[in-house]
């Protein structure tokens, strides 16, 4: 592991008129048949070498969450899990605090998609209050009604409904406090919102305005092998394989052509890179 990342010390750059630090909220378990679900052996031996666990059998796949500061306004994209998915992350709040950064500072929240690994923070495990007390919070609108349909639970298989579960818990938690927004809108001048469904059926990346540019991916490239090498290879927890597949292989037509920077959530920390075509397919090039 990145002795940078375990002892949470916070990535920072600059990028137009932002400020920003990535924070690890740690890292998740994958089991290699979800990352490369129709991944050939070769494939997934390439992904394991790269990103793999000890244990041989999972990918270790890093959450890496960024805070843009621009003079008063402190917003992070995606909360991570807090204490209710993997032992293994949840550590935000924590290594925020080694930088000085307090939750209630925190004046907004744009939450990417509805998955645990994005937004189960929204809870305190101690109190049951919101994490980020002072923060305005911004969904997709079609994301939004997605999870928070009453009826979505019982139409999902066991895991996905325990997804289901938590998504609502934490979206009625934020109802009087959330901006429904769409694709093309601006959370604040500079950081507009980029439609890049596929992985959950609304999902979305921003991009953010300055020097060649830089889109906070979210999932819509899981991981710096299996989303860069293999495009079209499945990943099992996409909830539309070929419209997840269409918009990463157009995410990353558009960062290559236009050498834009890419922070992705999962990838090795701090999750800063460009992708760069090879061999009629890309490579991941940290920055």
């Amino acid at each position: 592991m990145d002795m940078t990342e375990a002892a949470g010390t916070p990535f920072r750059f600059d990028h137009g008129d932002f400020d920003i630090t990535v924070f690890s909220d740690g890292y998740i378990r994958v089991p290699i048949e979800v990352i490369a679900a129709d991944g050939t052996d070769a494939q997934r031996a390439e992904v394991m070498a790269a990103t793999g666990d000890p244990d041989g059998e999972n990918v270790r796949s890093k959450a890496n969450i960024p805070l843009l500061r621009r003079g008063k306004d402190l917003i992070l994209v995606d909360i991570g899990s807090g204490d209710k998915y993997q032992p293994s992350d949840g550590k935000l709040v924590g290594h925020m605090a080694t930088a000085g950064v307090v939750p209630s500072e925190i004046t907004k929240v744009v939450i990417t998609h509805g998955h645990p690994d994005h937004m189960w923070a929204m809870l305190d495990g101690g109190t049951g209050r919101l994490t980020f007390p002072n923060a305005t919070y911004y969904v997709n609108e079609a994301e939004w009604r997605y999870w928070t349909d009453p009826a979505l639970p019982a139409s999902l298989p066991e895991e996905f409904a325990e997804f289901a579960r938590g998504a609502q818990r934490d979206f009625a938690a934020i109802a009087a406090r959330v901006v429904l927004v769409q694709p093309g809108d601006e959370i604040v001048t500079g950081v507009r919102v980029l439609d890049t469904a596929g992985h959950t059926p609304a999902h979305i990346s921003l991009e953010i305005a300055g020097s060649d540019g830089l889109i906070v991916t979210g999932d819509v490239a899981v991981n710096q092998v299996a989303s860069f090498r293999y495009p079209t290879v499945r990943f099992a927890f996409d909830t539309h394989s070929d419209l997840a597949i269409h918009n990463r292989l157009k995410l990353l037509d558009r960062a290559a052509t236009d050498r834009t920077k890419l922070l992705g959530y999962h990838w090795s920390y701090p999750g800063i890179g460009f992708a760069e075509r090879s061999g009629g397919s890309y490579r991941y090039a940290a920055a």
